[in-house]
C-alpha cells in the first residue's frame, strides 16, 4: 500500500510546500474526527485529472463509515470533476458516491488558493443526526473546518513527540470561551480535573483561576501552563498535583480573523509517570549494581596482587598474576556497563583500554605496539565480559609466547549482523610445531568460545610470520553463527 508522501508525488500540481501541509494536516486531524463524529478522507488530485483518497482518518467517538481501507481509491472522472468544482469555487460542497456522503471542505494554507478536499464521510443516513452530544462538539467541529477553509488549521507551532503522547477528544476536553471562561467541561475532563482536587463544576469561570487557586506554593509549574490555560498558542505541558499528573494540549478556535476560543485537551497519565519513574529506579538500581559488582572485583584484584608480592614460589607468583589479569578483565566491562542505563555495551570501548592493560602487564622488558581495526558494535553483557576474557587471554598469550623480543599485535573486527569475527594476530616467533600449548590459558579460550559462545576458533601461521587466532561467534541469545554472508 502507497504511504501519503508516495500518492502525493503522484500529484505534479502539489508544490513541495503543499505536499508538507497535507502531511501536518493529516498528522493532527484525529482532533476534527473526534469533534464530528465522522471518518475523513483526503482527496488530492492526480496527473490525469481524476483524484485519489490519498489518506482516511476513522473517529474514536462515534462507529466508523468506511468498512474497508479506502486509501489510494481512485474516483472515476465524473466525480472526481465535483471535487474539482470545490477546489475552484473554494467553498464547501457535497458528493454522493456508492451510498456514502462526502461533505468535502477546501484545503488551503493561508494566503493560498484550495488545492485539496476534506472530506466527512457518512452513510446516507447522516449518523451525526443520531448522536446524542452538548452543543460544544457542533461549534468545535464548524470552527476546526472554518480554519482547514481559510489555511489556519494545521497550526504552525504545535508540538510532536511529546513522551506521554498528545491527550485526544476522548481523552477528556475543555471548550473555553475567548477569555479563558469555561463553556463545557467533557464527563472524563471533569474525572481528570476531580485528580487534582478540584471538584466543582464551573461553567462560566476562568479554567486558569479554578486550576491555580488549587495549587499550593511548593508545586512547579511549566512556564507553558497559563499559556495552555488561556488558549492562547497551541502547545502543551504536565501539571503534576497531590499525585495526580495530567497532560495538557490547548488547541486555539479562530474565527474571521478573531481569536474565539480554543480546546483544552487533558489525559491522565499518573500511572504512566507511576511506570516512568519505576523503570528510572531500576535502571538506576542496575548501574549501582554493576558499580558495586565493579568494586568488589577490584577488591579481589587488589587482594590477588597483594598475595603476589609476598609470594617466593615463581610459579604461585605467575598464577596470582594471571588470576588477578582475568578478574581485572571482567572489572573492566562492569564499569563501563555502570555508566550505561542499558545491559548492553559497545564492545570497542571495552576493547581498547583492555589491549593497552594486557600488553602493559604482559610486556616488561620488550616493546609491544597493538592496534584495533574495525567496529565490535553492540553486545550484551554477559557476551562482553566472555568475549573479553577470551582477547585479554590471547592478547596477553601473545605478547609472553610469542613476542619474546617485542613485535606488533592487530585485532580486527568484522561484523556482519549479529555474526561477529574477531582475529588476533602477531608478527612473532608463529605457531610450535608441537602446536598450540595446551595451558589453562587455551583451555579458558576454548571453554568460553565453543562452550558458552557457541563459536569456533582456530590458531594458524600468518603470512609473513606469526600467528592468527581467528574466532567466530554470534552475539545474540548464546545461538551458533551462521554460513549466510
Amino acid at each position: 500500500m502507497p504511504s501519503l508522501g508516495h500518492i502525493l508525488e503522484r500529484s505534479q500540481t502539489l508544490s513541495a510546500s503543499q505536499r508538507e501541509w497535507l502531511h501536518q494536516l493529516v498528522g493532527d486531524w484525529q482532533l476534527i474526527s473526534d469533534f464530528s463524529f465522522a471518518d475523513l478522507v483526503l482527496v488530492t488530485p492526480l496527473q490525469d485529472e481524476r483524484f485519489i483518497i490519498a489518506a482516511a482518518c476513522r473517529p474514536a467517538t462515534n462507529a466508523t463509515a468506511l468498512d474497508n481501507d479506502v486509501v489510494n481509491m481512485t474516483f472515476d472522472p465524473a466525480d472526481s470533476e465535483k471535487f474539482r468544482e470545490i477546489i475552484a469555487t473554494g467553498q464547501r460542497g457535497t458528493v454522493y458516491i456508492h451510498g456514502l456522503r462526502y461533505e468535502g471542505y477546501p484545503v488551503r494554507r493561508a494566503g493560498e488558493d484550495p488545492f485539496a478536499v476534506l472530506a466527512l464521510v457518512y452513510s446516507q443516513r447522516s449518523r451525526k443526526e443520531t448522536v446524542l452530544r452538548h452543543s460544544s462538539y457542533e461549534e468545535i467541529e464548524e470552527q476546526l473546518l472554518d480554519m482547514v477553509t481559510q489555511g489556519l488549521f494545521p497550526m504552525e507551532g504545535t508540538p510532536s513527540g511529546f513522551r506521554h503522547g498528545a491527550p485526544r477528544v476522548t481523552d477528556g476536553f475543555t471548550h473555553i470561551d475567548a477569555d479563558g471562561a469555561v463553556i463545557f467541561n467533557s464527563p472524563n475532563a471533569v474525572s481528570n480535573l476531580h485528580r487534582l482536587g478540584i471538584r466543582s463544576t464551573f461553567e462560566g469561570q476562568l479554567l486558569a483561576e479554578q486550576i491555580t487557586s488549587s495549587i499550593d506554593a511548593e508545586t512547579r509549574l511549566d512556564d507553558a501552563l497559563p499559556v495552555v490555560l488561556l488558549g492562547r498558542a497551541p502547545w502543551m505541558t504536565e501539571l503534576e498535583l497531590r499525585g495526580a499528573v495530567l497532560s495538557l494540549r490547548a488547541v486555539p478556535l479562530w474565527k474571521d480573523g478573531k481569536h474565539v476560543g480554543a480546546v483544552v485537551l487533558s489525559r491522565d497519565i499518573s500511572e504512566l509517570r507511576r511506570r516512568e519513574l519505576e523503570l528510572v529506579s531500576k535502571d538506576t538500581t542496575i548501574r549501582e549494581i554493576n558499580h558495586r559488582v565493579k568494586n568488589n572485583l577490584q577488591t579481589v584484584s587488589a587482594l590477588l596482587r597483594m598475595q603476589a608480592r609476598r609470594a617466593d614460589d615463581k610459579k604461585v607468583i605467575e598464577v596470582l598474576s594471571e588470576a588477578q589479569r582475568r578478574v581485572e578483565t571482567i572489572a573492566l566491562v562492569h564499569q563501563i556497563l555502570s555508566q550505561t542505563v542499558d545491559e548492553i555495551v559497545d564492545f570497542s570501548e571495552v576493547l581498547t583500554p583492555l589491549i593497552t592493560m594486557a600488553t602493559d602487564i604482559a610486556s616488561t622488558d620488550v616493546r609491544v605496539s597493538s592496534e584495533v581495526r574495525g567496529e565490535f558494535g553492540m553486545v550484551d553483557a554477559n557476551t562482553a565480559t566472555r568475549l573479553a576474557v577470551v582477547l585479554n587471554e590471547l592478547v596477553s598469550n601473545a605478547v609472553e609466547h610469542g613476542l619474546p623480543h617485542g613485535g606488533h599485535i592487530v585485532v580486527s573486527a568484522d561484523r556482519e549482523g549479529d555474526v561477529l569475527t574477531v582475529q588476533v594476530s602477531d608478527d612473532g616467533v608463529g605457531v610450535p610445531t608441537t602446536g598450540v600449548k595446551q595451558g589453562l590459558g587455551t583451555r579458558i579460550v576454548r571453554t568460553m568460545v565453543e562452550g558458552e559462545l557457541h563459536g569456533t576458533i582456530k590458531w594458524e601461521a600468518r603470512d609473513g610470520g606469526g600467528t592468527t587466532v581467528t574466532l567466530t561467534i554470534n552475539v545474540t541469545a548464546g545461538l551458533p553463527p551462521t554460513d549466510e554472508k
